[in-house]
């Protein structure tokens, strides 16, 4: 018996020590990209402060040179890479990871007028930093040489239309590819040969200007399907070609379709705003085709993504500025909660939001609940609260304007 007990523990032991090297694993890559892994907003993330002190968790370091702009960082293992922009100007930049300047990179001329200032987060595949400027350059720099290594321009080389708030899609990318959406209706999708810069192949979509929506890749029925917003259209397109699987036409009139669509188990999820709300769609099994499960036109989230956690969905809203869970299965809002709108991520267990008055707030996922824990006043930084913020390794990095915020989260 007591050897029976020996080798249950012993088990017991390993299989925790899996457990914590397989996340410290799935988490030393960094955060590479928009909203993280599946850009779902969601950070692998364990032994992260259950409450915060009343003026919130210590600010670590602020980096303030950053420039304008309302992009996320992206973090590898010793690098933060933000986009910013200077006197009209892009910049890539690059701190270590105790938030020290190391280089920057100019990309082009940025946009200055509504909400002047970077829109896009970078992408980092290996040393190639991909960056999309407000006015449509595309560009990739190797982190090494600090040089940019290609670029393209959506409005000169695609023909792309500006959008009213300026280029915002921080592009995805897939084996030796990379895709964009410049707009055009000759152009309107494009994937790049990430090394070259080169067309591969061009999809007419819907013919339409390009929203402000960052791509999402799934894997489904054999296919790699990239999943995308126009002005007006949710669009599937097989990466392979470039062939359009279908479209999901919008209700409202709006051109704002800004958050990256959540995929699980079959389903797609997203959230517009402009009389669009909370949609359901089924994927069939080969992706080619979708039937449209429930439509909800009260949870009506513009710009701050959304959270899928068991069976419920949070997310802000625009019109009512409020938070919203709604039942994932028939798309009724079950709860709301009063905290003006923003950004809504997901770290071990805990909903973090981020509100456009600049608060920051711990939260619990209770269900249908939704029930603030702590929360705290961002008072450094410039301008509005629009960055949504990233969680790695045990810091919480909040980008406001010029400012680049990193505040301890971890337990002690």
């Amino acid at each position: 018996m007591k050897m029976a007990q020996r080798n249950k523990k012993n088990i017991l032991v390993a299989a925790l020590i899996a457990i914590v090297l397989i996340s410290q694993d799935a988490n030393s890559q960094g955060i590479l990209e928009w909203r993280g892994t599946d850009r779902k907003g969601v950070f692998n993330e364990i032994n992260l402060l259950e409450k915060w002190p009343e003026n919130g968790p210590a600010l670590i370091w602020e980096f303030a040179g950053l420039g304008s702009g309302y992009g996320s960082p992206v973090i590898t293992n010793k690098n933060i890479f933000i986009n910013g922009e200077i006197d009209t100007i892009s910049y890539l930049f690059a701190l270590d990871l105790n938030g020290k300047f190391q280089w920057k990179t100019a990309i082009g001329t940025e946009w200055v007028q509504n909400y002047p200032g970077s829109r896009t987060t970078p992408t980092v595949v290996d040393n190639l930093i991909y960056v999309t400027t407000g006015m449509g350059t595309l560009a990739c720099i190797d982190a090494n040489s600090r040089k940019k290594i290609w670029s393209v321009d959506y409005t000169k080389d695609f023909h792309g239309p500006l959008p009213r708030f300026g280029f915002s899609e921080s592009v995805a990318f897939e084996g030796d590819l990379v895709f964009c959406n410049p707009g055009s209706k000759d152009t309107n999708v494009v994937a790049l040969d990430r090394f070259t810069g080169n067309i591969k192949w061009i999809c007419k979509g819907a013919g339409e200007m390009t929203s402000y929506c960052s791509p999402l890749i799934l894997k489904i029925g054999g296919k790699n399907i990239l999943i995308n917003f126009s002005k007006s259209t949710l669009m599937a397109i097989d990466t392979k070609d470039g062939k359009l699987l279908w479209e999901h036409k919008q209700q409202g009139d709006g051109d704002c379709q800004v958050n990256t669509p959540w995929y699980e188990d079959g389903f797609i999820y997203y959230i517009a705003g402009n009389g669009n709300g909370s949609v359901k769609l089924k994927l069939s099994d080969d992706g080619t085709s979708i039937t449209e499960v429930w439509k909800n036109l009260a949870c009506d989230g513009l710009t701050g993504g959304f959270i899928k956690w068991k069976d419920y969905i949070y997310s802000a809203g625009y019109e009512r500025r409020f938070w919203y869970s709604l039942n994932a299965n028939t798309g009724k809002v079950i709860d709301s909660l009063k905290f003006d709108r923003g950004t809504t991520h997901f770290a071990d267990g805990k909903l973090y939001l981020y509100n456009e008055r600049g608060q920051m707030a711990l939260a619990n996922p209770n269900g249908s609940k939704i029930e603030i824990i702590s929360s705290f006043k961002i008072t450094k930084g410039t301008k509005a609260h629009f960055a949504h913020p990233v969680i790695y390794n045990g810091i919480l990095y909040i980008r406001h304007g010029k400012s680049l915020l990193a505040y301890n989260i971890k337990k002690q």
